[in-house]
């Protein structure tokens, strides 16, 4: 699923009734910024539009869900997983709309030398994975740890993290948030 982060962000910005320039002073961030994503001209990281959304604040489930009718669907096939992170680090989410649920489950891949950014990610929830295949730098706080395949991690997702592949291979991690905040 292909989703127009530009035009989506532009629609719940208007939808909150922010110009770009009081967005960018509630997120921190500069208005050139909200200016190049909002015209497609500029990919944001996770880390910058987590930044961004949480101006709002809409996390970055609610974002990629907005508009999607709920459901309570059961089975996920592997296509319909909704793609909301990246091209270097993907996040393919279980279900599209998570409202009124407690966890959010995602497969993870992060190509090789990628990372989440180079602000930390913070978020109100917990957070815990298992790392499926290669290899990952997981920093939480100013812990700094490397786990392989079958090692797992599980924090307080308010710490301030980032993950990163150092391996030479894609990292493949199966992760849960809970409550659904990322």
């Amino acid at each position: 699923m292909d989703i127009n982060i530009g035009e989506r962000l532009r629609t719940i910005r208007e939808m909150y009734g922010f110009s770009q320039r009081a967005l960018a002073k509630r997120a921190d961030v500069t208005n050139g910024i909200i200016s190049m994503i909002e015209q497609n001209s500029s990919s944001p990281s996770i880390a910058t539009l987590k930044k961004i959304l949480d101006g709002f604040p809409i996390s970055l489930t609610d974002f990629f869900s907005f508009g999607a009718p709920s459901q309570d669907k059961i089975i996920y096939r592997a296509d319909e997983l909704v793609e909301i992170g990246g091209k270097k680090v993907s996040y393919r989410q279980v279900g599209s709309n998570l409202k009124g649920r407690s966890m959010q489950l995602i497969h993870e891949r992060i190509e090789p030398g990628a990372d989440t950014g180079n602000e930390m990610l913070r978020h109100e929830a917990e957070e815990g994975g298992i790392i499926i295949k290669g290899q990952l730098e997981l920093t939480v706080g100013g812990q700094v740890d490397i786990l392989n395949e079958g090692d797992a991690y599980y924090f307080d997702s308010r710490l301030p993290h980032r993950f990163r592949n150092i391996g030479k291979e894609v990292c493949e991690i199966i992760s849960a948030c809970s409550p659904p905040s990322f």
